[in-house]
C-alpha cells in the first residue's frame, strides 16, 4: 500500500476568482501532500500572488492569524526574502500566476489541520517561467488558531484563474 492516498483532484477548467476544496482533512492523516500545475490567470493579467485560506469545521474561510515567511528567487530581479506576522492569507503559499506561465508547479505540506488542539502548519515551495524569467519560492506559514481545519481556499491576487490542477494526499506514516 502506498504511503500517499488520493484525497482529492479539483481541475479548473473556466475562470474562477477563487476555488474552495472542502471536506478533505479528517482524523484519517496528520499531514497532507497538495500539489497544484498548471495554473493559469485570465488573458492579459500581469503577474499575481496564489493564496491560501483554510476552512473550518462550520464552513467559513479563515482571513486572519496567519504568519508566513518565504524566500523569493527570480532570475530577472534580486531576490527578496517575504515575511508576516499579521497576514489575512498565506500569500503565495501556491508561488506567481501569470497569462504566459510557460510552466509552473507548487507541493505544499500541512500539518495537524483536523487537529483542534493543535496551530495548522505549511511548508511549500513553488516554481514558474514566465517568457525567460524563472521564479521560485520556499516557504513556512501557521495559521494562529486552534481550529479544526477541514478544507481550503485558493485565490489570485488579481484577475481570475481560467485552468490549472489541484491534488490533495493524505500521507500516512508507519511507525
Amino acid at each position: 500500500m502506498s504511503n500517499l492516498r488520493l484525497i482529492n483532484e479539483t481541475e479548473v477548467t473556466s475562470s474562477v476568482s477563487s476555488v474552495d476544496i472542502t471536506d478533505v482533512f479528517s482524523a484519517d492523516f496528520d499531514i497532507y501532500k497538495i500539489t497544484a500545475d498548471n495554473i493559469i490567470q485570465a488573458s492579459g493579467s500581469s503577474v499575481s500572488s496564489l493564496n491560501l485560506k483554510f476552512i473550518n469545521s462550520s464552513g467559513s474561510i479563515i482571513s486572519t492569524d496567519y504568519d508566513y515567511a518565504y524566500l523569493q528567487l527570480r532570475s530577472d530581479a534580486s531576490f527578496v526574502e517575504v515575511k508576516s506576522t499579521s497576514g489575512t492569507n498565506l500569500d503565495q503559499a501556491l508561488g506567481q500566476v501569470d497569462d504566459n506561465l510557460i510552466s509552473n508547479g507548487a507541493v505544499l505540506y500541512i500539518f495537524n489541520p483536523f487537529n483542534s488542539s493543535s496551530y495548522t502548519f505549511i511548508t511549500n515551495q513553488a516554481s514558474g517561467s514566465s517568457g525567460s524569467s524563472k521564479r521560485f519560492l520556499k516557504g513556512i506559514g501557521v495559521l494562529h488558531q486552534t481550529n479544526s481545519i477541514t478544507g481550503i481556499n485558493i485565490s489570485v491576487s488579481s484577475s481570475n484563474i481560467t485552468e490549472g490542477k489541484i491534488r490533495i494526499f493524505g500521507l500516512r506514516v508507519d511507525s
